[in-house]
């Protein structure tokens, strides 16, 4: 019995040896795969924070364990599509106060499902994609962007319609309507429909064409008419002034002479 308690006691102490060992392992893993220039941390959940870092694009080399990830106050001009695909533990991303301007159909493919928390606001963004927010079930703010309000972004914001918060916070910094310049997106959308405006400008094109045409035709039926009218009275005038027949002394002889 003494040399199975000797084992046991010898087995537990090398299993939590090993236990310690691969941690340790774990963690300097973890730590050595922190992108440059960005600080990891764990706290239950890695923390990638590389905020204010000066980086020019978003690293690809980041830990696939990621939970929260900053990447706020640089100067990041684009989102590669992708690019977060490998993160599917991502649960919040920020990106605000940087100067990307247009956001592409897959840029946050693999993570739309996952993410709770999106942060784009204060960046240079005028347009994105129509699908780009598909399947995004994230709190997101994009707010102070200077949006170029059209049937696309009515498009993306009906597709987030639960988050009244973003769509409340855009302002039009242009529009296809001049007239939405300056003004909260929501009032926009609600004067009119952004995605039928081609439509009725083609109905107003339409419309303009047919009245033209009309008028043209009017036009040339009144102008006929007086024109006939006016040959008829020249011709008329012209009869007028032919001499009349004048009879002859004999013919008034002989009628005499009959009667």
């Amino acid at each position: 019995m003494h040399l199975v308690d000797l084992w046991l006691t010898r087995s537990l102490s090398m299993c939590l040896l090993l236990q310690s060992f691969v941690l340790i392992i774990l963690c300097f893993h973890s730590a050595s795969m922190c992108p440059e220039g960005c600080h990891c941390s764990r706290s239950g959940v890695l923390n990638v924070s590389c905020s204010n870092a000066n980086l020019k694009e978003i690293p690809r080399d980041l830990p696939p364990e990621t939970v929260l990830l900053y990447l706020d106050s640089n100067q990041i001009t684009s989102i590669p599509n992708e690019i977060f695909k490998d993160l599917y533990q991502l649960r919040v991303l920020d990106l605000s106060k940087n100067g990307i301007e247009f956001i592409d159909e897959h840029a946050f493919k693999g993570v739309a499902e996952t993410l709770q928390t999106l942060d784009l606001s204060d960046n240079r963004i005028k347009s994105v994609h129509k699908n780009a927010f598909n399947n995004m079930k994230a709190r997101a703010r994009i707010a102070n962007n200077p949006w170029h309000c059209d049937c696309t972004l009515q498009q993306v914001l009906r597709n987030m319609a639960s988050n009244h918060e973003t769509a409340n916070n855009v302002i039009c910094k242009t529009s296809v309507l001049d007239e939405h310049a300056g003004r909260p997106f929501l009032n926009a959308a609600n004067d009119a429909d952004l995605c039928n405006l081609p439509k009725k400008t083609t109905d107003y094109a339409m419309l303009v064409t047919m009245f033209g045409w009309f008028t043209m035709v009017i036009s040339y039926v009144v102008y006929y008419v007086r024109q006939n009218q006016e040959d008829a009275r020249r011709h008329l005038e012209y009869l007028k002034s032919l001499p009349s027949r004048q009879k002859k002394p004999d013919e008034a002889d002989d009628i005499s002479t009959v009667v």
